[in-house]
């Protein structure tokens, strides 16, 4: 038998209480932090970028205009895409995010912001990954856009659309996109945490693994960046198989 990992120390309700109130004052502080840096997102300068700018999509090619769906707002997530490659041979990292954002849509087009997924890959690779996938947001095409459209992969941007122009308001990458990944809040939460070897965690508790080691997992749910593993949502899919090569044929665009 193995020994299990630590534990948090067993004290009384009472010490327990102390203990939490003391966190959830350092808590309510870092979210005035957060609405203060929300404040001042809404205050930074904005750029114009190309509303004509051809994407492709589901009707084929339309000016980038045409995704704000008559909105005033409009959110993106630009997907990073290998050319060539299958379902489990794309990005572990973008899956993760988009996984995420999917439920986003009908909140956001409440507050009247549209969202759309972009990608540099082909359009007739885009549609059935998508379909696969069970996304019913929008997908585009950059393929021929030439224009960077808020960034590079991996992306959340912000655009304000005034008539027939289009501004850049906004945009993140990185650990930035953890404020919508809500399973990474979720992990923090837990006494051990996410597991990574960035964490500071106390002594005894499992050891940290690379970052996101956990992307991608094989059949049996076991954590692996081999080649027989898919990100993680991909196993939720029907006709999702047992996969042995990643099957990435081009460059990542």
């Amino acid at each position: 038998m193995t020994t299990p990992p630590s534990r948090p120390p067993l004290v009384d309700r009472e010490t327990w209480q102390k203990a939490h109130e003391a966190l959830l004052a350092r808590e309510k502080a870092h979210t005035r932090e957060s609405d203060a840096l929300a404040a001042a997102r809404r205050r930074l300068p904005m750029t114009e970028t190309d509303a004509q700018a051809e994407v492709v999509g589901a009707q084929g090619p339309v000016p980038f205009l045409d995704l704000f769906e008559g909105r005033a707002e409009l959110v993106t997530y630009q997907h990073m895409w290998y050319d060539g490659a299958p379902s489990q041979g794309q990005c572990e990292g973008c899956t993760n995010a988009a996984w995420h954002l999917q439920a986003a849509t009908p909140y956001l087009e409440a507050r009247g912001v549209s969202f759309a997924f972009l990608a540099s890959g082909p359009w007739d690779e885009l549609a059935p990954y998508a379909d696969f996938m069970g996304y019913r947001q929008p997908w585009y095409s950059l393929r021929d856009t030439g224009v960077p459209l808020g960034g590079g992969m991996g992306n959340l941007s912000v655009f304000l659309r005034d008539r027939d122009r289009v501004f850049l308001t906004y945009t993140t990458t990185g650990r930035g996109n953890e404020a919508f990944s809500g399973s990474f809040a979720l992990l923090d939460r837990t006494p051990y945490g996410r597991g990574e070897a960035w964490e500071e965690n106390p002594a005894g508790r499992p050891e940290g693994r690379e970052p996101c080691w956990y992307w991608r997992t094989d059949v049996t749910g076991e954590a692996t960046w081999r080649p027989h593993g898919r990100p993680v949502p991909q196993w939720t899919r029907p006709g999702a198989e047992p996969v042995t090569t990643l099957g990435r044929q081009g460059h990542c665009h």
